[in-house]
């Protein structure tokens, strides 16, 4: 018999799959590299579908925060999986920069997003409140995994058959994985009868600082909301564009050869590690206080980062901030139920998560511009410095809202 708590440990162990494979979106520097010296892509146009996608991964975030509450997570994720196949299939069925971006950028981003916001609600709702950090930990850590095998097998599959073909052979793998992965998917039961008996006895209670359960509309008017999403920001820009460029970064500050399959897997562990290392570390001291400790690490290692001439220097550079980007995805979400409740958790944190669609725009195309126009990283290293001290003072001030005790007010329906 399978009790909740084992059902509970499924859900996780299927939302890490899922996440393994739309973790792929971090296998772009491989196609990003092979663009830039195959096909005459400048790095400014090879970070635009690596972008396209991250704006649709959030922007779907947000449908899919709905979509999973009303039609659950198995639905959703299987939608999310037909959407990431025929993005990839379409980059190969139209081999040009349009194809690639509206494949991979947009259907993929798209199918992403939509799988993504339903893994975490679901698997949270299995567990203790208190559990928060560690579970959400838990099921992105797939996401950050995924180049550890996702990189090498890109990279393989480009060598064989070419780069556009293996696009196809991805989308098979990809899809029929996520698909799989979904049917295991499912959230507790609940007790309607009991919900709507209660629903009767007593006054709808407002929301907001009465109860510590806020609506979107109520918390984005919070100066806590524009603290958080500013914090996420920084740490999500410098992460993403650290693994959208990292190829051309080392080919541009290394004389020797290097191995990029050995770079990209390593900063994977380090990103993945951040996820459930962070969860459990900011159950104990707090979401703010471990993001502004990781945040400060993470600029001191930018000040230097431009100075990196050995593949150890840039090995060890990069897997400290992808430490921080994989904590980030892992303390966010559960900070946006600590100081907006998890009534609306999922949509409320959908909402928050277009910081990291922001940053995804802004960061990789920041850094592609800067290269372009500057022959290297060095401003680039400067700028993400500045935000993340910004981000770490921020993370010292911001406090969950205050609630206001013994006050229930009734709400007109």
């Amino acid at each position: 018999m399978i009790t909740d708590m084992n059902r509970g440990w499924i859900v996780v162990t299927a939302g890490l799959t899922i996440n393994l494979m739309f973790g792929s979106l971090y296998t772009w520097s491989i196609f990003s590299e092979n663009f830039i010296q195959t096909q005459g892509w400048t790095a400014s146009q090879a970070s635009t579908p690596y972008a396209t996608a991250i704006a649709a991964f959030a922007l779907i975030m947000l449908v899919g925060g709905k979509l999973q509450d009303r039609l659950g997570p198995r639905i959703v994720i299987t939608i999310a999986a037909l959407c990431t196949a025929a993005g990839l299939f379409l980059c190969s069925a139209m081999p040009t920069k349009m194809g690639v971006i509206l494949g991979f950028g947009v259907l993929n981003g798209a199918g992403i997003g939509l799988g993504y916001s339903a893994t975490s609600p679901a698997a949270v709702k299995w567990f203790k409140p208190e559990q928060k950090g560690l579970i959400v930990g838990l099921v992105v850590t797939g996401f950050g995994l995924a180049p550890l095998y996702a990189a090498p097998l890109a990279k393989y599959l480009i060598a064989e058959y070419g780069l556009f073909a293996s696009f196809n052979i991805l989308a098979v793998f990809f899809g029929g994985m996520i698909v799989a992965g979904a049917q295991f998917m499912s959230v507790p039961e609940t007790a309607p009868n009991i919900a709507d008996k209660k629903a009767k006895e007593i006054p709808v209670v407002a929301g907001g600082s009465e109860t510590g359960e806020y609506n979107w509309k109520q918390m984005i008017k919070t100066p806590q909301f524009a603290m958080l999403w500013l914090m996420f920001l920084a740490g999500s820009m410098t992460g993403l564009m650290i693994i959208g460029h990292i190829g051309n970064i080392a080919n541009l500050q290394l004389t020797g050869t290097f191995n990029i399959t050995l770079l990209v897997q390593a900063f994977s562990v380090a990103n993945a590690l951040g996820r459930p290392g962070a969860g459990l570390m900011s159950d104990k001291i707090g979401r703010a206080r471990t993001m502004s400790i990781l945040y400060m690490l993470q600029g001191a290692v930018l000040l230097v980062f431009g100075r990196f001439d050995t593949f150890g220097m840039i090995l060890m550079g990069s897997t400290v901030i992808t430490f921080t980007y994989g904590a980030a995805l892992a303390v966010f979400p559960s900070a946006a139920g600590d100081f907006f409740g998890t009534r609306n958790m999922g949509f409320n944190y959908a909402i928050l998560f277009t910081a990291w669609g922001v940053a995804g725009m802004a960061g990789p195309k920041l850094a592609g511009y800067l290269v372009d126009t500057t022959g290297g990283y060095k401003s680039t290293f400067m700028i993400c410095a500045g935000v993340s001290f910004a981000a770490a003072a921020i993370g010292l001030m911001v406090k969950p809202p205050k609630k206001m005790a013994n006050v229930v007010k009734a709400e007109a329906v």
